[in-house]
């Protein structure tokens, strides 16, 4: 995890941009990670943790509509979710992640199925990918490495 957290910060800081994240299921991993790294704070200023559905409202602006018709494991929120941390930040590029680390889950979104999605000036794109039922330690590492990846992608 701290060789991409430093790959991370390497590749920002040649490139002069700053990230953010918007975490659910990975309850500030991916913040926690970056900001093991020494000098981080040159690219990340703050991260959002909304682990409910009140603070993806409250603290990124996810329409209580989206949450309605999609739940909060969905691209949907968390299209919204990074686009809202991009926004509220400042920063140049966003990561968020909604999902279902476990135990448990259901037939629809069963256990290890994790919604990311990335905001760059760019533009917005989502994706779901269905990690399997790994355990909630593994689900949320699993998570929080390729919401790391995603951000080095952003940043290119």
């Amino acid at each position: 995890m701290s060789d991409l957290a430093k790959e991370l910060l390497d590749v920002a800081l040649a490139a002069g941009k700053t990230v953010t994240c918007a975490e659910s299921c990975t309850g500030g991993k991916v913040a926690a990670a970056i900001t093991d790294i020494a000098g981080s704070s040159a690219i990340f200023e703050r991260g959002f943790v909304t682990y409910s559905n009140d603070a993806k409202q409250e603290m990124l602006g996810v329409s209580r509509a989206a949450l309605e018709a999609h739940g909060a494991v969905s691209e949907e929120v968390a299209r919204e979710m990074a686009q809202g941390a991009r926004t509220k930040s400042g920063a140049d590029v966003a990561v968020a992640i909604s999902g279902i680390a476990g135990p448990g889950g259901s037939e629809h979104k069963p256990e290890g199925r994790v919604c990311y999605a990335l905001a760059t000036v760019d533009g917005l794109r989502s994706e779901t990918i269905d990690h399997g039922a790994l355990g909630r330690a593994n689900v949320r590492q699993a998570a929080t490495k390729h919401a790391l990846r995603l951000l080095l992608d952003g940043l290119g």
